[in-house]
């Protein structure tokens, strides 16, 4: 089984995480487990390739996403729960469900907020758009 959990680095998704590693005995076999934070693009702004190389900006988007998978890596790591870490850039859930399709998951995991959560009141507006938008079956941790 292949899973796919989305996080953000804040405490809902955390959750996720640790809500997954406590339910492995669920499954019959090890899951492949793929760890994905997907960064959303910066603004294209006039003259800025001139200042900011491609590597450069790179270098940004997995630094950010480092950063932002860290609490989840060590959650997996102390659990040795085995895992790739994938960062991403683009329009969150479209991503998220786009490499999901791709990568042939059998599962979504997402915590039911994200860091942005103040501006939705029940649903992170990431996690809604995700269950509008998969195909495949999202686990939404609360």
């Amino acid at each position: 089984m292949r899973i796919i959990v989305a996080a953000d680095g804040s405490k809902y998704s955390i959750e996720a995480v640790r809500f997954l590693t406590g339910q492995r005995g669920w499954l019959r076999e090890q899951p492949q487990l793929e760890l994905v934070y997907v960064h959303p693009p910066l603004p294209k702004l006039s003259g800025l390739g001139s200042v900011v190389g491609k590597k450069q900006l790179e270098r940004y988007y997995q630094e950010e996403g480092g950063e932002a998978l860290a609490a989840a890596k060590q959650l997996l790591d102390a659990a040795k729960v085995a895992y790739q870490a994938h960062v991403l850039v683009g329009p969150p859930a479209e991503t998220i469900v786009g490499y999901a399709k791709k990568s042939k998951a059998d599962l979504l995991v997402i915590g039911h907020r994200g860091i942005s959560a103040a501006a939705s009141v029940m649903l992170g507006s990431v996690a809604s758009k995700l269950l509008q938008l998969s195909p495949i079956p999202v686990l939404l941790v609360k």
